[in-house]
């Protein structure tokens, strides 16, 4: 049984965290290259923003909405 539990860790350590102690070792040389995975997560941010804020200006426009709220009947 703790080889199996020794084969999970081989697995995270040596091979899925592989890349990420490349850029750790990187970071010594250039801080861009080095934090290269926060850079594109925030282009992905910013262009999902972006993506986000014409789509509400083209719902805006369409003034599918109606800007008259009613209450409900009961509440009086």
């Amino acid at each position: 049984m703790t080889e199996f539990f020794r084969a999970i860790e081989w697995i995270f350590e040596d091979v899925l965290f592989w890349p990420l102690d490349q850029l750790r070792f990187l970071q010594n040389d250039s801080w861009f290259l080095a934090n290269i995975i926060n850079w594109i997560f925030l282009i992905i941010g910013v262009i999902a923003f972006a993506y986000w804020m014409n789509q509400l200006r083209i719902f805006d426009k369409e003034e599918k909405e109606s800007d008259r709220t009613r209450p409900k009947p009961f509440l009086g």
